[in-house]
């Protein structure tokens, strides 16, 4: 008798992101839609998008730009991969990382003398001594937490790929009882 091969998110790892170019259109709306929102979301209160409502106490750094970019990519191809596919069924998501490291992203590029919870927890002083050398780390773990993120939701979505009725490879009700 014939064993069935178990399909992980992990079986086919060169598969994962080759799958981007199959995206819909939609998908790719969300994306840039979730990159401009995450951008914005991170950018205006550390203040790298300059306006009246935010005042940054210590100048942008050069590293704040790359790290405040690749967030918002990041956040916006994480936030494509919730936009359902007609023919896939809902599923558990992996929210609470992306939320992680869109927090911590907000950490690494904001100015570590305008950050209260710092400044309670390490004073002015601390901010700078302390937390203000390790931010390019904080930058870091960031992106790599968010490209984990985007890295398991895709393996998901391809390992999760059901073909539409109709299609080659559909399990039809009698196959699928």
């Amino acid at each position: 008798m014939e064993q069935a091969k178990v399909i992980t998110p992990w079986s086919r790892p060169g598969r994962a992101f080759a799958d981007l170019r199959l995206w819909p259109r939609r998908r790719w709306v969300a994306a840039a839609a979730g990159a401009v929102l995450g951008a914005l979301l991170i950018g205006v209160p550390t203040d790298i998008v300059p306006t009246p409502l935010f005042d940054r106490m210590t100048p942008v750094t050069w590293w704040d730009y790359p790290l405040w970019a690749a967030s918002a990519v990041l956040l916006g191809l994480i936030v494509a991969t919730y936009v359902r596919a007609e023919s896939a069924p809902r599923g558990e998501g992996h929210a609470a990382r992306a939320v992680g490291g869109g927090i911590v992203s907000v950490f690494a590029v904001g100015c570590p003398i305008c950050n209260k919870l710092v400044i309670l927890a390490l004073g002015t002083g601390g901010a700078l001594s302390y937390f203000a050398p390790i931010q390019p780390f904080l930058g870091l773990a960031s992106v790599l937490l968010l490209l984990t993120t985007l890295t398991v939701r895709m393996r998901g979505l391809a390992a999760c790929a059901y073909p539409r009725a109709g299609e080659a490879g559909a399990l039809t009700r009698q196959e699928g009882a």
